[in-house]
C-alpha cells in the first residue's frame, strides 16, 4: 500500500526509527552541553580521565592526543591512540571526563581482547563495501529487472546492519568500563558521577537509534523485495 507515493514500510518502519534517532541526538547534545558547564572540583580534564581509566585497567603504551572538532573523540586501534576533541581533551568538565573515559574504555577492550570488538573490526572491510554497493546494486537490479542483483544488494546491506548490531554491545561495554573505572578512582566526587553517567547513557541512545534505523531499512527491503519480485 502506498500513501501519496510513500510505501507503508517507510511510514511504519523508517519514520519512527528516524524520529527516535533525532531524539537520541538531541539527548546526547543536551546532556553534553549541560554537563560541559559543570566543572570537576578536582580540576580533572578529559585527558586526565582517559589516562586514569587506562591505569586502572593496567593498560600501557596508549597515546592520548588532541584532535580538531567537537565530539570527534575516538580510539584508533591501528595507531593505538585515543584522540580527544578540543572540547574534551583539556576541558575539566564532568561531560569531558565521561566522554574521555568512554574512549579509554575502547582501548581497554582491545588490550583485553574483548571478542565483540575484534569481530566488529574483522567485518569492517566487508561492511564498507556493502554500505557503498548495497543501494546501487538494488537500484540497478530494479532498473534492468534482474532481481538476483537486488538480492545481492540486500545481502550487502545486511552486513551494515550486522555492524550496527555488534557496535551496540561494544559501546555499552566501553561505557560500563568507563563508569567502573571512574567509580573505583577518586577522579570525581560522588555527586559528580551521575553527570558523567547521564552523558554516557545519552550517547548510548545514539547507537540504539543507529541500529534501529539500519534494521528498519533492512526490513523494508526484505518486505518489498523478499518475494523475488518488485511489489506494486
Amino acid at each position: 500500500m502506498y500513501f501519496y507515493g510513500i510505501d507503508r514500510y517507510m511510514i511504519f518502519l523508517i519514520l519512527p526509527a528516524m524520529l527516535f534517532a533525532m531524539y537520541a541526538q538531541m539527548k546526547v547534545n543536551g546532556a553534553f552541553n549541560e554537563y560541559s558547564t559543570v566543572r570537576t572540583r578536582r580540576g580533572v580534564t578529559g585527558a586526565d580521565a582517559a589516562m586514569a581509566v587506562l591505569r586502572a585497567n593496567g593498560v600501557e603504551g596508549v597515546r592520548i592526543e588532541r584532535v580538531a572538532g567537537q565530539l570527534t573523540d575516538h580510539y584508533d586501534p591501528q595507531e593505538n591512540v585515543i584522540r580527544l576533541s578540543q572540547s574534551v581533551y583539556g576541558a575539566d568538565s564532568v561531560a569531558a571526563v565521561g566522554v574521555a573515559a568512554h574512549e579509554a574504555g575502547h582501548a581497554v577492550q582491545y588490550a583485553m581482547g574483548y571478542s565483540p570488538i575484534k569481530l566488529r573490526a574483522a567485518i569492517i572491510p566487508v561492511t564498507r563495501i556493502g554500505s557503498t554497493l548495497a543501494m546501487p546494486l538494488i537500484f540497478i537490479g530494479m532498473f534492468i529487472n534482474l532481481f538476483s542483483l537486488v538480492r545481492i544488494g540486500i545481502l550487502f546491506f545486511f552486513f551494515a546492519v550486522l555492524f550496527q548490531a555488534l557496535t551496540l554491545p561494544v559501546e555499552l561495554d566501553a561505557s560500563n568500563r568507563a563508569i567502573d573505572a571512574l567509580e573505583g578512582t577518586s577522579l570525581l566526587y560522588e555527586d559528580e558521577l551521575p553527570g558523567a553517567q547521564k552523558t554516557l547513557r545519552a550517547a548510548a541512545l545514539t547507537y540504539v537509534a543507529a541500529l534501529l534505523v539500519s534494521l528498519a531499512q533492512f526490513l523494508r527491503l526484505l518486505a518489498i523485495f523478499g518475494g523475488g519480485r518488485r511489489r506494486r
